[in-house]
């Protein structure tokens, strides 16, 4: 009888590289001269996935992000992790913006993946378990399609594989 080889497809992110390029946006921000005055502040809410940026104008909030985006790509997180909040105004005329990092997948993105391999036509089965989704096949090669087939989509959350089996 053949064997079943299956993976997870996750979305995770890795908060000790997250604080780490928090740390090094600050700084950053810090030492640039355009910037030097803006007091802009960024902090982390592991518990509730969020970074929250203070600043003083849209040009701080925008330079911050950029900054921030830069950090993030040099540490391998995905940027696809940052869905940014409509900025509002903040204390004394500041601004101030919520960025909430995605960390597993939504039940509606997992149905939009689980519809992709479907659709794929590839004799595998896609499930849904909490905030992954487990692909099982007799082929590995199926499996490194539809591994290659998620990583190409274009689709707004970052995804990694795991337990391939």
């Amino acid at each position: 009888m053949a064997t079943n080889h299956s993976f997870d497809i996750v979305s995770e992110i890795d908060f000790q590289e997250v604080d780490n390029a928090m740390n090094q946006a600050i700084k950053e921000i810090h030492q640039r001269y355009d910037l030097k005055d803006s007091n802009t502040e960024l902090q982390l809410n592991k518990k509730d996935k969020q970074i929250s940026i203070n600043t003083k104008d849209d040009y701080s909030r925008k330079q911050s992000i950029d900054i921030l985006q830069t950090k993030f790509i040099k540490r391998g997180i995905s940027i696809k992790a940052l869905k940014y909040k409509e900025p509002e105004p903040a204390a004394s005329g500041r601004l101030k913006q919520i960025i909430e990092l995605q960390s597993g997948i939504s039940k509606e993105n997992a149905k939009l993946v689980t519809k992709m391999i479907k659709d794929s036509k590839l004799k595998v089965n896609a499930q849904i378990q909490d905030e992954q989704v487990r692909v099982t096949g007799p082929k590995i090669d199926d499996l490194q399609a539809i591994m290659k087939l998620v990583r190409e989509a274009d689709i707004d959350f970052p995804t990694q594989f795991t337990n391939l089996k």
